[in-house]
């Protein structure tokens, strides 16, 4: 496995100087934010996609660093029934036409989220028993059957004829798809060209273990994010793993997302990636940072030493 490093991590830095940086430590492979979540601050989609100069140019400095870009990442939720579904769909589609021109071949992204019925207008994430109220069943088989899967299996075909051979899924709360069980429902029903982007920060906060999650995952691993998560036992054993507060309210939060080693020991890490190689991964580790404990540069130059380590 070798790592890479996802962009947005350092969003106030240009991209030449997140090449520069990155150079510096050996790292010589990106994942780079196209839109929707993420604010793309090292790319002006719509100006790659029109303007031939301004792509050259964009070949020119990952040529002058020696930087692959190893995945184009357009997370966001283009499930959502009113303009930010609009945007985030737009997104994705034009995120393929550049991966074209770029000749990438992996997409991460989200599965996305609807509404409950199509009278709603804001997403719902169903994550209760639908035993009770039982409307709840009746709203995620629609949010299934009549949202989700009719409009992946149209978007699968349009990532196909740009030639994305990977559609890696980020398994992020608040989408249909966060956990192993949900993406292997969407791919069974739509395309192998499916798989995940497994992220572990993500699986701590629900609850889950991400060892036993990657066992699960076999063959279905096709990107990952580096990312550590510590769970604030103080708060969580007052108010659960139940998180609404700002990202930023680090002191008050049930679970924070921090450097690598700042979560879980570097053993932990160890025998996490251990278990990766051991059911046939040996792609991009893509450290993701996004610690609000400390400035942006501490956190990425501590979780790249971390991830060195254990990675070698």
């Amino acid at each position: 496995m070798k790592l890479s490093y996802y962009t947005d991590s350092l969003a106030h830095l240009s991209l030449e100087e997140v090449l520069k940086k990155i150079t510096e430590k050996d790292i010589y492979h990106i994942e780079l934010g196209t839109g929707g979540w993420s604010p793309a601050p090292h790319l002006k989609l719509n100006d790659l996609l029109n303007n031939e100069s301004s792509l050259s140019d964009l070949k020119a400095l990952l040529s002058k660093y020696n930087v692959e870009i190893v995945a184009l990442n357009c997370s966001g939720n283009p499930l959502d029934p009113g303009e930010l579904g609009k945007e985030h769909r737009d997104v994705t589609e034009k995120t393929f036409q550049l991966a074209e021109k770029l000749g990438v071949k992996k997409i991460v992204m989200m599965s996305g989220l609807p509404p409950a019925s199509p009278k709603d207008e804001m997403p719902n994430w169903i994550t209760t028993t639908v035993s009770w109220t039982p409307q709840l069943k009746d709203a995620l088989e629609y949010q299934w059957n009549d949202v989700a899967i009719p409009y992946w299996k149209k978007l699968v075909e349009i990532a196909k004829k740009h030639g994305v051979e990977k559609v890696a899924l980020e398994n992020h709360g608040t989408q249909l798809v966060y956990n192993s069980k949900t993406l292997l429902k969407l791919r069974n029903a739509v395309d192998p060209i499916i798989g995940m982007n497994l992220d572990p920060s993500h699986l701590l906060w629900m609850g889950a273990d991400p060892i036993q999650c990657a066992r699960e995952l076999e063959g279905l691993i096709y990107h990952m994010h580096g990312k550590d998560l510590r769970i604030e036992k103080y708060r969580v054993a007052l108010n659960t793993l139940i998180e609404t507060k700002e990202i930023e309210d680090t002191k008050n939060r049930a679970w924070n997302y921090v450097a690598i080693g700042y979560g879980h020991d570097l053993q932990w890490w160890k025998t996490f990636f251990s278990v990766i190689r051991m059911v046939g991964y040996d792609d991009f580790i893509s450290l993701e940072m996004e610690d609000f404990t400390m400035p942006p540069e501490s956190g990425v130059n501590i979780s790249i030493k971390a991830l060195k380590e254990i990675l070698i």
